[in-house]
């Protein structure tokens, strides 16, 4: 790791992620925009948002041919040998924190939970003879699938965000680092926010309230993605773990009675559904060695090594 911050090309990499996306929004918006259900109205938005999606990796490569900064650290290796066991918990720590999440908000509002599924039948998610076992079958086996497209996808950001930013901001120290990049990467869904993303355009408090507390949430899907990166030295378990999320993070709401406010859950994207990923976190955060930058921990390890001999 670098003994500094490198300012510079931290700045154009964010500079030219930022600028990507307000563009690919502006243009998104030209070309149809978001439909009720999040998705892109026309081809050409879907498109768009697929370009939005790169932009991060886009930066990383734009910013390295820049700069010159060589090849080095790219963070592309696998490690699957060395790193099995956190490729273990990339499959399994966000669905972890989804389940926490939906089971808070169904005890904190046990009038919402709706084991029928009535709301998905009265809306056509589902039909009136799906069963609990044929619906959660299919959903499931579904979103297994889905994962594997979803992990390219996501590589688009976590080739940005994990393997050329999170790097860049280590000298901070790990837990600055993580919640920086959190940040810096909750931003940058500003722009799809604004159009209806994630929380839709009507939500309490919107436009404001949407943005600000998307920051707040992200944070500690930062520390659980950081923590992958930084452990195995490659960008592919948080790939993983984004793409796990992304497919499973919708399955609860097929249980909400009525119509779900992704404000609050149980959707992780809400201010109690996203309480799961901050108890998988939390640990993690606390823990002093669990952020520490490998070459870091193996530099400290040498020299109490060397002290005890001496």
């Amino acid at each position: 790791m670098n003994s500094g911050i490198d300012r510079k090309r931290v700045f154009i990499f964010v500079a030219i992620t930022y600028g990507i996306t307000v563009v690919g929004a502006v243009a998104m918006f030209l070309s149809g925009g978001i439909s009720s259900d999040f998705a892109p109205q026309t081809n050409l938005a879907g498109v768009v948002m697929l370009v939005i999606a790169f932009a991060p990796a886009l930066a990383n490569l734009a910013t390295r041919l820049i700069t010159r900064e060589g090849w080095s650290n790219t963070l592309l290796r696998p490690n699957i040998r060395r790193g099995w066991r956190f490729y273990l918990a990339a499959c399994i720590l966000p669905l972890v924190a989804i389940l926490l999440g939906g089971a808070i908000y169904f005890v904190l509002f046990p009038g919402k939970f709706d084991l029928s599924m009535g709301f998905a039948r009265e809306t056509g998610r589902i039909s009136a003879t799906d069963t609990l076992a044929t619906v959660m079958g299919a959903e499931i086996s579904e979103r297994l699938v889905v994962i594997l497209y979803l992990t390219f996808v996501v590589w688009g950001e976590e080739y940005g965000w994990r393997a050329y930013l999170l790097p860049k901001l280590m000298p901070l120290g790990g837990r600055k680092a993580v919640l920086l990049v959190g940040a810096i990467w909750g931003v940058f869904h500003w722009p799809m926010i604004f159009l209806g993303f994630q929380y839709g355009l009507d939500y309490w408090g919107a436009p404001i309230v949407g943005p600000v507390l998307f920051v707040l949430i992200i944070l500690s899907p930062s520390v659980v993605y950081s923590w992958l990166t930084l452990r195995t030295r490659s960008v592919w378990p948080a790939c993983v773990a984004h793409g796990v999320n992304n497919a499973f993070c919708t399955l609860l709401t097929y249980f909400v009675q009525g119509e779900p406010n992704a404000l609050i859950g149980p959707g992780v994207e809400g201010v109690v559904g996203c309480l799961g990923y901050v108890l998988v976190a939390l640990p993690i955060f606390l823990i002093p060695a669990a952020l520490a930058a490998p070459a870091a921990a193996r530099t400290v390890g040498s020299v109490e090594k060397t002290s005890a001999q001496a």
